[in-house]
């Protein structure tokens, strides 16, 4: 039997994305956020998470889809990025998680280019689950000017 890839899928506005479930630290209910002075806009601030401090951003902003106010889906995964000598913590909050799953056929397609004009380099790949498209995502590429050096 082939060992298929566990992913954590999360929901923002009607689009489904994923982590690698290796990448995830925790999922939590949303917390207090204290904001960080000048700011990008998609950096909501810190959240203590067992007295480690963490950025938070918003998935929804970092796609540059309207901002939302948080409701009982709201949660903030914490992706662990970078390499395990030099981890670094990262809180993205997302309207919903929906489960840890495989991909269906286990398989991903390469993000698409378009005449080489676009392509997307936070995009690992798509998959599909129970029909539907999902996107996985490498969070440490998408955000990678949240994090510090």
């Amino acid at each position: 039997m082939t060992e298929h890839a566990q992913f954590v899928t999360l929901g923002v506005a009607d689009e489904i994305f994923a982590v690698p479930v290796g990448s995830v630290q925790e999922i939590l209910e949303t917390l207090p956020i204290t904001p960080l002075p000048q700011a990008p806009a998609n950096l909501l601030g810190m959240v203590d998470v067992r007295g480690q401090t963490v950025p938070v951003v918003d998935l929804r902003l970092t796609l540059g889809l309207p901002a939302r106010e948080d409701t009982q889906s709201t949660r903030i995964v914490v992706l662990s990025l970078g390499g395990p000598s030099s981890p670094q913590h990262l809180g993205v909050r997302t309207d919903r998680v929906f489960e840890v799953t495989e991909l269906d056929d286990g398989e991903m397609e390469p993000p698409a280019t378009l005449n080489g004009q676009w392509t997307n380099h936070s995009i690992v790949g798509i998959g599909r689950r129970k029909g539907a498209f999902v996107t996985v995502v490498d969070f440490s590429r998408m955000i990678g000017g949240v994090l510090p050096r």
